[in-house]
């Protein structure tokens, strides 16, 4: 009796190779994570406005003999003690308006705003003048473990 050969691949073979691409895939996810990624590109805009701000502040301070745009409360942690700033034109409840700042474009164009947790009213960054008179920045809505202030 003559055998009859078929071309093509067994169930076995086929599974075999699903299951192969489906390691490869989960591995390749895990490795790139892609909500992570965003929420360190995130964190690194933070970073960036938090020093965009302070530095604005203290240009404004060098400009104005020592006086600073607005009256910074003082505390010893900027998430905790000290306020929200508001954004340009706004006025928030319990917040700091910072428009010196951008008037004329002199040391901002705008105010930057946190990626996530602004508000119509907020920028989502925290101002304080802590016991030294020294000048803090915060990002309390930082992705992770990371604190993001900066003082000067």
């Amino acid at each position: 009796m003559k055998q009859i050969k078929t071309k093509g691949f067994t169930l076995i073979e086929v599974l075999l190779v699903i299951a192969i691409l489906a390691i490869l895939a989960a591995v390749v996810i895990v490795a790139i994570n892609p909500g992570k990624q965003l929420s360190e590109a995130q964190n690194a805009q933070r970073r960036s406005d938090v020093r965009a701000i302070l530095d604005a502040v203290h240009q404004y301070a060098i400009d104005n003999q020592g006086t600073y745009p607005a009256d910074i409360p003082s505390g010893a942690d900027c998430s905790n003690e000290g306020v929200v700033i508001c954004k340009s034109a706004v006025s928030c409840d319990g917040g700091i308006n910072l428009d010196n700042l951008i008037l004329d474009e002199t040391y901002l164009t705008d105010l930057p705003s946190d990626p996530t947790t602004a508000t119509a009213e907020t920028t989502g960054y925290y101002i304080y003048k802590n016991g030294s008179e020294r000048i803090g920045v915060c990002a309390p809505g930082a992705y992770g473990n990371d604190e993001i202030i900066v003082i000067r």
